[in-house]
């Protein structure tokens, strides 16, 4: 595609891409991106297993919750991550901001592998801990609108719902990665050893792959949206241009993404907890249903996407929202008395394969709703506020819920956010025929 367009007053234009420079955009950005998450995720992951280690005082729950507490830490500094690698990212470049990104997640991994448990430096290992996530969340922070961002502007118009896509498969690969982890060394190591000293490997294991990331990245191309938009005098992105110009944008990601990833956090990370918890498995058992959802979600994305090429975005969310409100409830509540594992992967399934509508379009229908010179910015910022408040907060408001005596009280919770996103996806213009992402 060649040619030029206007959005905002800003040209627009940029070089035929061929299939082989956009497979090898997708694919790179798509590496860094399983790490990046990977290394998040290895934290929710191993936390039934350091949680004494950081906080030795109280019960299985109030550890579990003190572990929570600071997955949260890790959200609020998200925000914080997203608005400044977002104006790096629209400033400097999408492929200099990922590659930053992932430089800051090899170092917090690696500070968790290392750091010292309460035993051996007392109160100051549950400070570290929360300062190696605090970098971790600038990290995921930035990363997630970077990627969405540079994935979406490198997919073709046609087929953007699909390749886009990939941006949330790495994302549960990541997940799924840092969970067989887990799986193969239950396997290898004994309890005790494993408890002891073996969750750090994840961890360590985390940060050499960001290190080989961190070169694959280097040698991205940059997209061409945002060299259009540099060449076309475009003005420099700043914060205010997302409330003053783009306030109802802003204001949608934020809705969906709040519903998104409460819904995602509940169904994909609490759930192995709550299976522990509350239905009574055992841990390796629950990991294994847990993992048997995520390999199911992580292959069914890339067909979500496709059909939302074809019936659109909106469609899809919607769908995906109004279902997840109606479905939630009932589907937890019976999660939570079946003694049955088969019983219990399908029904977590079903959870997932729910989800999957938001999930496959979440970085392309964002990445549309913006124009080029601000568009990391407007993915990132409200996106990764939402996940903070909601999805950061879903361990710990779930927790909160059980120890309460009212545990059903987290499902309605869930039912009802998802509830509002769906009024918020009917309302959605049709971002299929409307993008703004002018390139293809």
């Amino acid at each position: 595609m060649s040619g030029e367009a206007t959005v905002d007053g800003v040209a627009e234009a940029g070089p035929i891409i061929t299939p082989l420079a956009r497979l090898k955009a997708i694919l790179g950005g798509s590496a860094g991106n399983l790490v990046e998450w990977y290394d998040w995720f290895a934290y929710s992951s191993f936390a039934l297993y350091f949680a004494k280690h950081f906080f030795p005082k109280g019960d299985d729950t109030a550890q579990l919750m003190n572990t929570a507490a600071v997955f949260a830490v890790g959200f609020l500094a998200r925000p914080v991550g997203a608005w400044l690698m977002g104006l790096y990212a629209d400033r400097a470049g999408r492929r200099t901001a990922l590659t930053l990104s992932v430089a800051m997640m090899c170092a917090g991994s690696f500070a968790i592998a290392l750091l010292p448990d309460y035993e051996a430096i007392g109160v100051l290992a549950p400070a570290g801990l929360v300062l190696a996530r605090l970098v971790q969340g600038l990290s995921v922070g930035g990363e997630y609108g970077a990627s969405a961002t540079y994935m979406s502007e490198m997919a073709s118009r046609a087929r953007r719902g699909f390749w886009s896509s990939f941006q949330f498969v790495t994302l549960i690969m990541g997940q799924l990665t840092a969970l067989l982890v887990l799986i193969v060394l239950q396997r290898l190591l004994p309890k005790e050893a494993l408890e002891d000293w073996g969750w750090r490997i994840p961890f360590a294991i985390g940060g050499l792959l960001a290190v080989v990331v961190f070169w694959i990245r280097t040698g991205l191309d940059e997209s061409a949206s945002y060299t259009a938009a540099k060449a076309g005098g475009a003005p420099a992105a700043h914060t205010m241009m997302l409330f003053r110009h783009h306030p109802r944008e802003t204001a949608i990601i934020f809705g969906l993404t709040a519903a998104g990833s409460l819904a995602f956090y509940a169904y994909t990370t609490y759930i192995q907890k709550f299976l522990v918890n509350t239905t009574g498995f055992a841990k390796d058992t629950a990991t294994a249903i847990s993992a048997g959802a995520l390999l199911v979600y992580m292959l069914v994305l890339p067909l979500y996407g496709w059909a939302s090429d074809r019936v659109g975005r909106r469609t899809m969310l919607a769908a995906s929202f109004g279902v997840g409100a109606l479905a939630t409830y009932p589907i937890f509540s019976a999660l939570a008395v079946t003694q049955s594992a088969l019983a219990a992967l399908l029904l977590t399934t079903l959870l997932v394969l729910i989800l999957s509508g938001y999930s496959a379009v979440s970085a392309v229908v964002k990445a549309e709703l913006f124009p080029a010179h601000v568009r990391a910015l407007g993915v990132a910022l409200p996106y990764a506020t939402a996940n903070a408040v909601f999805g950061g907060t879903a361990e710990y408001v779930a927790l909160w819920f059980k120890k309460a005596q009212f545990e059903s009280g987290f499902y309605i919770y869930v039912a009802a956010v998802m509830a509002v996103a769906c009024v918020i996806a009917i309302r959605l213009r049709d971002t299929n025929r409307l993008s703004l992402i002018l390139e293809d």
